[in-house]
């Protein structure tokens, strides 16, 4: 597996090796050790998969607080997606920046979001489907988020003229400086 650190260089891509032959193909996604070797977490609580229907389906950006911070390795199995991380961890030299990368059941890359990131993502096909582990289980009472177009964050979402299609939920979030993330 090659892992690659991103402009922040706690979020990493990981790209599996894939074997194919006429029959299909074959790769490993995860492994303890090679995990244990980058140094990022070796096990995971929860597996999580989101299918999205539209082209434009945009989800995030969210986190988790602590003590239920969660890190999350997200891949694509169908369609593809531009995944979004915001670094807010106060203190941090890239406080407030963002990372993305473009993750699609062809390219088979994963993304390594830590805790003390905001993620979001948004589909650029119609019925794609993303695959992540988490690191902590859900806890609503820990849960926040980010408006995905806070204009201090800048993020460029690719959308080429879609309309984003937003949860209720994700349409009130607040930007990055009125947050409660406790980061």
């Amino acid at each position: 597996m090659h892992i690659e650190a991103l402009a922040i260089p706690d979020v990493k891509v990981l790209t599996p090796r894939v074997f194919a032959d006429e029959r299909g193909y074959f790769c490993e996604t995860w492994s303890t050790a090679a995990f244990a070797r980058a140094g990022l977490p070796d096990s995971f609580v929860q597996d999580n998969h989101a299918a999205s229907n539209k082209a434009g389906t945009l989800r995030g950006l969210h986190f988790q607080k602590n003590p239920h911070a969660q890190g999350k390795l997200v891949r694509v199995v169908r369609g593809s997606i531009l995944d979004v991380a915001v670094d807010i961890r106060r203190g941090s030299p890239t406080y407030g920046q963002y990372v993305s990368a473009l993750l699609s059941a062809e390219n088979k890359k994963q993304i390594w979001v830590p805790a003390g990131f905001a993620h979001g993502y948004v589909t650029l096909e119609p019925d794609t489907q993303a695959l992540y582990k988490v690191t902590h289980g859900y806890a609503q009472a820990s849960e926040g988020g980010i408006i995905w177009n806070d204009p201090a964050l800048a993020i460029d979402w690719q959308l080429n003229g879609l309309v984003p299609v937003l949860s209720d939920k994700d349409k009130v979030l607040l930007p990055l400086a009125e947050t409660d993330h406790g980061f």
